[in-house]
């Protein structure tokens, strides 16, 4: 059996949700196991563009089934319009997608609670929270006593349970200062009917999905795991505070899936040729020039879930190194080549100096980080579009050369390279070979 895992190694937004749509025809389930509407992975197929943020990027291939398990927390409101508008688009959720009984519920009053956390910043910067909920709602999940799982939708005590928890809820957030429409939005009468709604859409696809995986691990299923977020935003292993809600890099697979890590032997980690980042917390290789600025224009850097314009910066070899051991990595996927095609010079940090010592670590506070001044090693750049370029030998040698002294700072061979957002401009090099890694129609 080959579970294979799909891990972005940077602050998010590195096309994951591209390379799990292109090998997905390779596998029989893809399991997203973590996050929530948070995540917006981008699929482009010809002319159509498709945005998931709850649905695994699976979907469009109908003898694929999808899994979304214990550890993703799941807005019904949102992944109802998701699965409509694919519906309109000719998919139907309902046919290959198992929603986990385990997983928790993005309730309305975890969104007014995230707005009026949001409003608060952290030393005087703000988190970077897409007001979506998460945050708040993996709160509960821990704490347990205002917990909505899947499973709840489905029981004779759904109404009873609701009921409790808004009555609560609502006196919570009017200590917190919600305003009266807010306060409206959560009374339990309106949550009570909207659950009904819920789970008579939802219901047919409620599953235990832990029981189903492993299921498929023990018959010699071939299994892709999808990761949302990236693991420098990692709960417990980033940026702290300035982190998601989740463990987003490797180590959080098995537990949010439900799968032991003997059922897991290959792990390709997703990075962007350049940095980014969105929201709040210290970012060392920012750009805040006109390098930046062109950087985000070619590479049309704005949340695909917020539209938010993100940071840019240089390769961060420091940084990816240190996520790519900590998520097991076995292949890197380096995305955007596109983009370094138009700058005369390019930049990788290979180390940092912290309070005047060079340093190849990377600091857990995040104080520390912002002390951190980039060491940078200067490249020329190739100055040739590879847009269209379809094989490995194809690229310039310039390229070719940036390549290689990533896998030598990162300590791992690169396996894909991307030059551009359709499945066609995915090239599989000869390491992606060894794994029995090929894209579509390969």
């Amino acid at each position: 059996m080959s579970g294979t895992c799909v891990i972005g190694l940077q602050w998010g937004d590195e096309a994951k949700g591209k390379l799990v749509d292109l090998l997905a025809p390779q596998f029989d389930l893809v399991v997203r196991y973590q996050g929530g509407a948070n995540a917006g992975h981008t699929v482009v197929v010809g002319d159509e563009v498709y945005k998931l943020h709850h649905i695994p990027s699976g979907i469009l291939h109908g003898g694929v089934e999808n899994l979304i398990t214990p550890g993703v927390v799941i807005n019904p409101e949102t992944i109802i319009t998701e699965m409509d508008g694919l519906a309109g688009r000719g998919i139907d959720c309902a046919k290959n997608m198992r929603i986990s009984e385990r997983a928790h519920l993005v309730m309305p009053w975890h969104i007014a609670e995230d707005r009026q956390i949001n409003a608060t910043a952290v030393r005087g910067e703000s988190i970077g929270t897409t007001n979506r909920g998460i945050g708040p709602c993996y709160r509960d999940k821990v704490g347990r006593t205002h917990a909505i799982r899947m499973t709840d939708l489905i029981q004779p005590t759904r109404d009873e349970r609701l009921t409790t928890v808004a009555e609560q809820k609502q006196t919570i957030l009017r200590n917190l200062g919600a305003s009266e429409e807010e306060l409206e939005s959560i009374a339990p009468q309106r949550v009570v009917a909207k659950a009904a709604q819920w789970a008579e859409r939802l219901g047919p696809m409620i599953a235990d999905t832990t029981d189903f995986v492993l299921d498929a691990c023990e018959a010699d299923k071939r299994i892709l795991f999808e990761g949302a977020q990236g693991a420098l935003l990692d709960i417990d292993h980033g940026t702290y505070p300035f982190v998601t809600s989740s463990n987003s890099s490797g180590v959080g697979v098995c537990a949010g899936a439900g799968v032991p890590p003997r059922w897991i032997n290959t792990v390709l980690g997703v990075c962007k040729a350049y940095s980014t980042r969105v929201g709040g917390g210290p970012f060392v290789t920012e750009l805040e020039d006109a390098t930046g600025d062109r950087i985000r224009e070619l590479g049309n850097e704005f949340g695909t879930t917020t539209g938010r314009p993100r940071r840019c910066g240089w390769f961060d070899a420091v940084a990816v190194r240190y996520t790519a051991r900590l998520s097991g990595v076995t292949r890197l996927a380096l995305m955007m080549m596109d983009v370094l095609a138009h700058l005369d010079e390019l930049k990788i940090c290979v180390a940092y100096e912290l309070d005047g010592e060079r340093i190849t670590r990377f600091p857990s506070h995040a104080d520390q980080l912002r002390r951190c001044k980039p060491i940078y090693e200067t490249i020329p750049g190739w100055k040739q579009p590879v847009d269209d370029v379809r094989r490995e030998e194809d690229f310039p040698a310039g390229a070719l050369e940036y390549v290689k002294r990533v896998e030598e700072l990162v300590g791992i061979p690169v396996g894909v390279l991307s030059v551009g957002p359709d499945r066609s401009q995915t090239i599989f090099t000869s390491q992606a070979d060894k794994l029995n890694l090929q894209p579509i129609g390969a």
